[in-house]
């Protein structure tokens, strides 16, 4: 008995390590983390080193407390205006999306497969789900600085499709379960309604949850040791009680993630911290479980039809199902493509793939060799390429700041305030004499290893550690103040135009220089006015329009959001990257229309046959 579980312990530290440690190759080369997991799980599994792990219902609970750790740390990790800016498109792909791709990629399996319908689309929407482990972490491994929308589009779509997969999911397990053949309406009217009341409640109780979490931290006086422990027991207590009542318990621990992150809760960076470890450990213990259930033997069998099906979703399904999403978000079709190709699957979609299983299902085994060989399918496919398809698609943004030396550190009874201790570096613009605002003042100053005012300090130096005390959501601006200069590579020197325009002026300064075919009433608008209307009420960072023959680009905005910089480009058309067509709704659309412009043009074109000339008449008389 006791060796027993001396073995035990060894294997699953020893996993665990083996997972951790796979994490250095995966930064170092780009690779998609979850495949190095799976990957160990497959090969300690029973067709590997030889573990025996054949319980379903274990795999599926582990999973479920593991991704409800995962979307509690991704809400509380999500800042409003992130979510106010992207919300809205996020919201449609996570919703909308998720049913789109699960018919369409429904309708596939059924032809490719010896599926039913209803089972057809049970493995669609099992896959529907992008991963939010695998795309965070190919956005950090890869250093990718992309628009904020974009970035926060995929975030949002990838922390929020969870529950609407698994409602749809486990729906669907249940009426295949039952064996009936009810009719199409019945069943739609049916999960509309389940589908509002499971979300109905779930946000409710994350909403709540969240709330009480907040007022909890902060009325009782926990131990700094206990407090991380003590709110991350209180998300799994919000994601359980939803479940019991009937609502999406994963929901309900994302929203309470979110009302608490946004929440001017204690000690946020000692939970931060705290939770970003146990997210790690969550992501190892689920993928690694779920790698152990698979077993590869069985995959020869069906590995065609789930191949083609993977890269089915890749290309037409997922692409198909964003384009149409978007349409309305005035997306550039650049990013409309880049959100299509990373649309990564991974370990929801498997976890997902385990219910037919634990339901008894005919199928439920090939439901979900087809879900595993389909998640490997998109992440070699999609994970490796995520990098270069960005730089190919022109989304790379010049990083807004150069390296920044911070720590933050709370203090004991600080009453939401930090103490941020800074590291002047060369190049900064303290460095080079500018004034720290009053609001600001540092309390210390050490330098060459003695402290001392900062009034006796006279001007900063590169190498001096700057202590400030402020509130916890302090400007950005002193980020700025305390970084380096941005070093610009060579390949995006073109990015933010030839040359800078005040926004203050006038657009009808633009019109005179350049025609660019403004109306009277965007004449009399500044420039700035001019994009923030384009943007639909609010321009960010790197945002870039084209106005007739010129292209405006955001070079930079204030703290409060407000354009300060504009760049102008009188060569668009130059540096405007393809889009792959099978990326691209529109793009299709286009191509089609060209082929048949020209096609037009060219019958069009043909001169007309002409008319042929009557018989002269030989039967007069001579």
């Amino acid at each position: 008995m006791d060796q027993t579980i001396y073995l035990v312990t060894l294997v699953a530290t020893a996993l665990v390590l083996a997972a951790a440690f796979s994490s250095l190759i995966a930064f170092r080369f780009g690779a998609p983390l979850l495949l190095l997991f799976l990957g160990i799980g497959l090969v300690t599994g029973v067709d590997g080193l030889g573990i025996p792990f054949d319980n379903a219902g274990l795999a599926y609970f582990a999973g479920s407390l593991a991704l409800a750790v995962i979307l509690f740390d991704s809400g509380f990790g999500t800042p409003l205006n992130v979510l106010r800016q992207a919300a809205l498109p996020a919201i449609s792909l996570a919703t909308a999306g998720v049913a789109l791709t699960t018919l369409i990629f429904g309708a596939a399996a059924f032809y490719l497969t010896q599926l039913t319908w209803l089972e057809s689309f049970l493995l669609g929407a099992a896959v529907a789900s992008t991963d939010a482990a695998a795309v965070f972490f190919l956005l950090r491994a890869g250093n990718l600085s992309l628009r904020d929308r974009v970035r926060s589009t995929l975030e949002i779509e990838s922390g929020t499709n969870d529950p609407i997969a698994i409602f749809l999911t486990i729906t669907l397990v249940e009426v295949i379960a039952l064996g009936a053949d009810p009719e199409a309406q019945v069943l739609l009217f049916d999960i509309v309604i389940g589908f509002i009341e499971h979300m109905g409640l779930g946000a409710i109780a994350g909403v709540l949850g969240g709330m009480a979490i907040v007022r909890l931290v902060d009325r009782l006086n926990l131990d700094s040791g206990l407090l991380p422990i003590f709110v991350l027991t209180l998300s799994l207590l919000v994601f359980a009680a939803a479940g019991a009542i009937g609502g999406s318990g994963f929901l309900a621990v994302y929203l309470a993630g979110l009302v608490a992150g946004n929440s001017q809760i204690r000690a946020t960076n000692t939970l931060k911290r705290f939770q970003d470890g146990m997210s790690w450990l969550a992501q190892i213990i689920m993928f690694l479980v779920l790698g152990l259930f698979a077993t590869p033997s069985q995959f020869p069998a069906i590995l065609v039809p789930a191949v083609l099906l993977g890269l089915f979703l890749i290309f037409i399904a997922r692409p198909l199902a964003v384009s149409l999403c978007l349409l309305p978000f005035r997306f550039a079709r650049a990013e409309t493509a880049f959100i299509s190709w990373v649309g990564l699957r991974g370990a929801v979609s498997i976890l997902l793939a385990l219910t037919p299983l634990i339901g008894g299902l005919e199928n439920g085994r090939l439901i979900f060799n087809i879900a595993f060989i389909v998640v490997l399918v998109s992440l070699v496919v999609q994970g490796w390429t995520v990098g270069p398809l960005a730089r190919r698609l022109g989304l790379i943004v010049p990083a807004r700041l150069g390296p920044l030396d911070k720590v933050e550190l709370e203090l004991p009874g600080s009453a939401h305030h930090e103490l941020l201790a800074y590291t002047v570096v060369p190049g900064s613009p303290v460095a080079r004499g500018q004034r720290i605002p009053r609001w600001a003042r540092p309390s210390l100053v050490v330098r060459d290893g003695r402290s001392m005012r900062f009034q006796d300090m006279g001007r900063l130096v590169a190498g001096d550690h700057v202590y400030i005390f402020v509130p916890d959501r302090y400007p950005r601006l002193l980020d700025r103040l305390f970084a380096s200069r941005t070093e610009v590579d060579p390949e995006d020197e073109d990015f933010f135009g030839a040359f800078a325009v005040d926004p203050n002026r006038l657009a009808s300064d633009l019109e005179a220089a350049y025609g660019i075919g403004l109306t009277e009433a965007e004449q009399k608008m500044t420039i700035s006015a001019l994009l923030n209307e384009r943007f639909g009420g609010r321009a960010e960072y790197a945002d870039r329009v084209m106005i007739g023959p010129i292209e405006l680009i955001v070079r930079d905005v204030d703290e409060k959001g407000r354009i300060i910089s504009i760049g102008l480009s009188t060569e668009p058309l130059a540096l405007r990257p393809s889009v792959p067509m099978f990326l691209s709704v529109g793009e299709i659309v286009d191509r089609l229309g060209m082929v048949w412009t020209r096609f037009r043009t060219r019958r069009d074109s043909k001169p007309e046959p002409a008319p042929r000339k009557a018989p002269e008449d030989t039967s007069a008389n001579p």
